[in-house]
């Protein structure tokens, strides 16, 4: 315990597997599926909608876990994709519940599958796209769920992605343009013609949603001709638009949809806080029902074809969420179960929201939660400066949320204040905000990320001689970037995934994602020109890697196909022909962050103690938390307090 008596949390509450994830309805809601540990792995497990007592598992992995699943609409199937190692390679797998027969249905070694369509009206037949052509482009095709049989039925020779409609017709396509911007076509006949062009101011805050019932109106959240995305429909026949919600902080978030008329019910959008904005009379009521059955969020995470039952999760900050069964015709929600039991009644934090301003005058938003009983007037500052961990989010066109995180509740637990800040670029803030991060990663984005290190030191939130760097893929990068360009700043950085080196990271993509490099070129940088080159070596961490004078903890997955390894040795072993201290876990069966449980608590493990000795914060012993984890640590395992020892038992 410490001081005010907060007992240690075992990390393995935070960062096992889930008692019950992903949960799902069969179409014809008479089944509940989730994802459930067996024999410790994994998997999908299926119930009787009325008796979960009844749950038996209905897969079988015995190694990475499942992850990805979906109901098939004959209500006897299910689908899931699942990976070697990492790679990212996704296979398909259907489930036949009737025998338990399991079929891979994309055998193909280095081809990645990707679920295109499910729709009710074709129940035995799904389509999917497969890069088994050309590994750059996913041709489309149609399956045969029971047989096998796959058709195809287009060959991609350029587009990024299709949008289909439930007739199983691919109606709109897109590329990406040379400025960075996006074409969509239009299907005309057996052709593709162009329809419309999204410029590269708004393509990062424009995209589909998905079709109406008849197919002839696409709904979009669209930033054209505004700074935040509204919820727009698009009539294709007239092109007439019109907008259905919009927010002026905030971009459209979830969009809820009847689920066979598929008209748009409800539109979320978040600024620091979930609002939703009704557009369908019908379901209001049920909304406001719901959010007298539970604190938190409100999520609807499934629902019937018939719409007579819902899946409803409520989300906190301070516990677990918990999982409802609601029948609407009874106006009832009966509960299920919450995610993690062993985190109910623990002594978990509030995570409070706040605007910081950044130097330029940007209003970023940021979540924090300190330790509990370090604010005994509950004002948001500690009674004391605080040992604290900025926890930069990947992407990094991507944003932190409310709600429960598990860094902020296992940091806080050991007695450190945690701040998560949506720096420039981040989504869901309008186009302006993430448009301000272009060529900007190791520029203003690291000075946003200093600006809020500084803004809780001025707070009196941070001790600004004991603040810690922690990310993982862009929020790794962050560290590396943290431990270089303002090497003073942090006490020490903990790097997952990170790219170091933004000229080999860019000509190292995975060749999927090679479609899309005009848009990483034109934010990140362009390494086939002069200036491009001169840019990205300024901003990556490894050009400056003689400036790192705080220790650094590195984890990476060696199948990584985003991030690759090589972005990490690299680093190290500069690092360690200056020799400079670096700390090194690499694991040969992960990829661009870590899947398995026991890889993962290995990992945190490493990382607690690390941060214990450089911020003097709390720390559960490594114990036997390397079990089973394919843990190997090439450089520096002197440099962490107990992991010689550790490494040795595992052995």
């Amino acid at each position: 315990m410490n001081d005010n008596g907060i007992p240690l949390i075992p990390r393995k509450t935070f960062f096992g597997n889930p008692d019950r994830a992903s949960v799902q309805l069969s179409p014809d809601g008479s089944r509940i599926a989730y994802l459930a540990p067996r024999d410790g792995v994994l998997n999908v497990w299926v119930a009787p909608r009325d008796n979960l007592e009844a749950a038996r598992p209905a897969t079988d992995d015995r190694r990475r876990g499942i992850r990805l699943y979906c109901w098939a609409h004959t209500n006897t199937h299910i689908l899931y994709l699942q990976d070697e190692n990492g790679d990212e390679n996704w296979r398909l797998y259907i489930v036949d519940l009737k025998t338990d027969a399991v079929k891979n249905l994309t055998p193909f070694e280095g081809v990645q599958a990707r679920l295109q369509e499910i729709s009710p009206k074709f129940p035995q037949e799904i389509l999917i796209s497969l890069n088994d052509r050309d590994p750059q482009f996913h041709d489309v095709y149609r399956v045969d769920i029971v047989t096998g049989q796959m058709t195809l039925i287009e060959q991609n020779d350029g587009f990024t992605s299709y949008l289909t409609d439930d007739e199983y017709r691919l109606r709109v396509a897109d590329r990406v343009t040379a400025d960075g911007g996006q074409e969509l076509c239009k299907r005309v006949g057996n052709d593709w013609e162009p329809w419309e062009s999204i410029g590269a101011e708004d393509v990062l805050t424009t995209c589909s949603v998905g079709f109406d019932k008849s197919g002839d109106t696409l709904f979009m959240k669209d930033s054209r001709g505004r700074d935040t995305a509204a919820l727009v429909a698009r009539h294709l026949p007239s092109d007439k638009s019109t907008v259905l919600a919009q927010d002026s902080q905030a971009d459209a978030a979830d969009v809820l949809r009847h689920p066979t008329e598929k008209h748009v019910q409800a539109v979320s959008f978040i600024y620091e806080r979930k609002r939703w904005q009704i557009l369908d009379e019908p379901i209001e009521t049920d909304l406001t029902y719901l959010h007298t059955v539970a604190a938190g969020e409100v999520e609807i995470v499934s629902r019937t074809l018939g719409d007579t039952f819902w899946i409803v999760a409520y989300v906190m900050d301070d516990g677990p969420a918990r999982f409802y069964l609601y029948d609407r015709e009874r106006r009832a929600a009966q509960f299920l179960f919450t995610n993690r039991q062993d985190l109910e009644g623990q002594p978990l934090a509030k995570m409070r929201s706040t605007v910081i301003q950044a130097r330029d005058g940007l209003n970023l938003v940021a979540y924090y939660t300190l330790p509990p009983g370090s604010d005994s007037n509950d004002d948001g500052i500690p009674d004391a400066p605080l040992p604290m961990v900025l926890t930069p989010h990947g992407g990094p066109w991507w944003r932190d949320f409310w709600g429960y995180h598990p860094w902020h509740q296992w940091l806080a637990n050991r007695g450190y204040a945690v701040l998560s800040v949506n720096f420039r670029s981040s989504t869901g803030f309008g186009k302006a905000f993430v448009n301000a991060g272009d060529l900007e990663w190791g520029g203003k984005i690291m000075e946003d990320q200093l600006d809020a290190v500084h803004w809780a030191i001025d707070k009196g939130i941070a001790d600004p001689a004991r603040v810690a760097v922690m990310g993982g893929s862009f929020g790794g990068y962050s560290t590396l970037g943290g431990l270089t360009f303002s090497p003073e700043v942090f006490a020490c950085g903990v790097d997952l995934v990170g790219p170091s080196n933004l000229i080999t990271f860019l000509e190292s993509l995975p060749p999927y994602w090679k479609p899309m490099f005009e848009l990483l070129a034109t934010r990140v940088g362009d390494p086939r020109t002069e200036e491009g080159r001169a840019l990205l070596k300024k901003h990556s961490p490894l050009t400056h890697v003689n400036r790192i004078c705080r220790p650094l903890l590195i984890g990476q997955g060696a199948n990584d196909p985003r991030v690759k390894q090589a972005e990490s040795d690299q680093i190290v072993e500069a690092m360690q022909a200056k020799d400079i201290p670096v700390t090194y876990a690499l694991y040969p069966d992960e990829g661009h962050g870590f899947a398995r449980p026991e890889n993962n608590l290995s990992f945190w493990a490493i990382t607690e103690a690390f941060l214990a000795r450089c911020l003097g914060g709390r720390y559960e012993p490594i114990g036997s938390d390397f079990e089973g984890s394919s843990l190997t640590v090439p450089a520096g395992a002197q440099e962490v307090p107990a992991l010689r020892e550790a490494l040795a038992r595992k052995v």
